[in-house]
């Protein structure tokens, strides 16, 4: 059980920080990663960390624990989105200009 666990936790963290990544490359729009800023870098990075994520869900044994997988992945996921609402990527924030007014 505790394999499942942590292979779902780990594939939501992946398929939670494939998404924006993901989206600003279909959207061309510059987003950080490890390798720049680009739009075709990020649409890669983002498709590899899906791709991750797939296989983590494959070996995680999901049918045999399917409410502990289900909520280990969904903590991964909440983990990595408060990650990118409260740090940002690589802990860059948006200019207080630019961030929405209450």
């Amino acid at each position: 059980m505790w394999t499942t666990i942590l292979l779902t936790f780990f594939a939501g963290v992946f398929a939670a920080n494939a998404t924006p990544h993901f989206v600003k490359g279909i959207t061309k729009e510059p987003f950080p990663t490890p390798f720049g800023y680009s739009p075709l870098i990020n649409l890669v990075a983002g498709w590899g960390m899906y791709v991750i994520a797939a296989l983590l869900l494959a070996g995680a044994g999901v049918t045999a624990q399917p409410w502990p997988a289900a909520a280990s992945g969904a903590i991964g996921v909440l983990v990595m989105g408060v990650f990118h609402a409260q740090l940002g990527a690589f802990g860059k924030r948006p200019p207080a200009e630019a961030a929405p007014r209450a």
